[in-house]
C-alpha cells in the first residue's frame, strides 16, 4: 500500500477532469476565466492507463471532480471504467449539480457510488450573487435526482463572511433534521490571485457552531469528534443527518490526509496548498512505461509533505482552486 514518510496510508485520488465550469463563483475564479484547451488536458485513454496504475499502486477511493467534471464528454463512461478497475472500490463525484438532473440516474447505472453536490445558499438572489450566474433551482433539481437515484449524497456550503455566513448555514444545516444528508461548511482557503478575497471572507468552525448553537441548541458530536475523512460532525437536536466542518485553515486535518490530487492537464498535487508537483502527462506522452509512471507516483508518495504552510504565509500561488480539483 502507498504509505508516505509519516506512515499515512495514501489510498485517495481526486482527479480532476476538467479546469472549465459552468458557473463563476467568486471566492473560486474570476468572472471572465480563460480555460485550457482540450488537448492540454489528460485524453480519457491516457485516464484510464492512469487508473490502472493508481489501482495496481493501492489507490482504493476515486473522487472525481473539476471545474465541473459533468462538462466532460463520456464521464458515464470514464465512471464506468473506474468502477471496473482492479484495485479501485469506491468512486465518487463532485460536482456543482447544475447538469445531475440529467446524468444521475446514468451515472448510478454506471456503478457511481456518492455525489458532493456545491450549494452555498438556498436563497436564490444570494446563490446568484455567489455562481455570478446560476440558477438555484437546477440545482435543486440535481439534487432531488440524486436522492432519486440512491446515491449517498454530501452538500458542500463554502461560507463567505458577510454574504452566506448566518441565515443561509441555519437554512441548509436544517435539511438535515429530515433527511440523512451531510451537510458541510467549507472554510475558504487562499489561493493563486483570489488570495485577498479568500482571507478576508473566511468564517472559521467555532462562528458557525455557535451560529447553529443560537439557532437549533447543543449540537451533538459524532464519532466522539473524530474526523469522518476531513469533516468533523454534528448532529442536530432530533436531525436525521449531519452537519459538518472542514476547516484547513483554523483546524488543519494534514496528521490524517490520505489523499493526492491529479489535475485535468496531468499534473500529480501532494498537498491541496503546496506549489509541489509532479507532471505525469509528460511521461505518458514521452512513451514512458507504467512502471516509470508507478515509480513517479510513489516518489510523489514519500514526498507528500507533512501540510500546508499557511501558518507560515506560504499561499499556494502556481494554480486556483478550479485549475487543481476539488
Amino acid at each position: 500500500m502507498p504509505f508516505d514518510q509519516y506512515q499515512r496510508d495514501i489510498d485517495y485520488l481526486r482527479i480532476s477532469l476538467t479546469d472549465a465550469c459552468n458557473l463563476r463563483c467568486v471566492y473560486c475564479m474570476p468572472e471572465q476565466m480563460t480555460f485550457r484547451p482540450r488537448h492540454e488536458l489528460l485524453s480519457d485513454d491516457e485516464l484510464r492507463r492512469l487508473l490502472a496504475v493508481f489501482g495496481r499502486l493501492g489507490f482504493r477511493k476515486i473522487r472525481f471532480t473539476g471545474g465541473e467534471p459533468t462538462l466532460r464528454p463520456g464521464l458515464v463512461d470514464l465512471v464506468r471504467h473506474a468502477v471496473a478497475t482492479p484495485g479501485i472500490t469506491a468512486v465518487g463525484l463532485t460536482t456543482n449539480g447544475v447538469l445531475l438532473d440529467q446524468l444521475a440516474r446514468p451515472l448510478r447505472d454506471a456503478g457511481l457510488q456518492s455525489v458532493n453536490i456545491s450549494l452555498d445558499s438556498l436563497d436564490e438572489a444570494k446563490f446568484r450573487r455567489l455562481t455570478r450566474w446560476g440558477n438555484l433551482r437546477d440545482v435543486q433539481a440535481g439534487l432531488a435526482a440524486a436522492l432519486a437515484a440512491g446515491f449517498r449524497v454530501k452538500l458542500n456550503a463554502v461560507v463567505c463572511r458577510g454574504v452566506n455566513d448566518r441565515e443561509d448555514v441555519v437554512a441548509l444545516a436544517g435539511l438535515t433534521r429530515a433527511q440523512p444528508l451531510q451537510v458541510r461548511f467549507i472554510e475558504q482557503m487562499p489561493f493563486g490571485n483570489n488570495v485577498e478575497f479568500q482571507t478576508k471572507g473566511l468564517v472559521s468552525e467555532a462562528e458557525l457552531r455557535e451560529v447553529l448553537v443560537q439557532a437549533y441548541g447543543p449540537l451533538e458530536p459524532v464519532n466522539g469528534g473524530r474526523l469522518d475523512g476531513e469533516a468533523r460532525l454534528y448532529r442536530l437536536p432530533g436531525g436525521a443527518g449531519w452537519v459538518g466542518f472542514i476547516s484547513p485553515v483554523t483546524a488543519p486535518f494534514c496528521a490524517g490526509c490520505n489523499r493526492m490530487r491529479l489535475t485535468a492537464d496531468g499534473v500529480l498535487r501532494l498537498c491541496l496548498l503546496r506549489d509541489h508537483e509532479m507532471n505525469l502527462l509528460v511521461l505518458l506522452r514521452s512513451g514512458r512505461s507504467d512502471e516509470a509512471i508507478a515509480e513517479c507516483i510513489r516518489r510523489a508518495v514519500q514526498e507528500k509533505p507533512w501540510g500546508h504552510g499557511l501558518a507560515q504565509h506560504l499561499i499556494p500561488a502556481a494554480r486556483g482552486m478550479s485549475q487543481i480539483g476539488g
